[in-house]
């Protein structure tokens, strides 16, 4: 789970910075623009949330959609973007991502 969180906010990281300029670090919301801050802090609660916890696939292969529909289209635009790139960037970050979604959908406890 938190190598989940930081692949997340690695992603956002970088697509802010490219898109958005990010922000002085010292800003106090990790060199984040606003908006990017707001979506970085609403994917770890959705993270800490999480039924499946250290069994989950990756978000993007769960059989239930934690994120209301506008944040599941921010976060979806950033990781199609930016996705392919963190093999470059954090080429071992995006390997174990990559593991990650071959997991098979996990099956929620009663």
């Amino acid at each position: 789970m938190e190598r989940e969180a930081q692949t997340v906010a690695v992603m956002i990281g970088q697509y802010c910075r490219k898109h958005h300029g990010g922000r002085r670090p010292d800003s106090g919301s990790n060199g984040l623009c606003p908006d990017c801050y707001k979506l970085l802090t609403y994917a770890r609660k959705r993270l800490e949330r999480c039924p499946f916890q250290e069994g989950k696939t990756t978000c993007g292969n769960c059989r239930i959609h934690c994120y209301r529909p506008a944040m599941r289209d921010k976060i979806r635009t950033i990781m199609q973007e930016i996705g392919p790139r963190m093999i470059f960037s954090h080429p071992v970050l995006a390997l174990f991502h990559v593991l990650d979604s071959q997991r098979k959908k996990p099956v929620r406890r009663k």
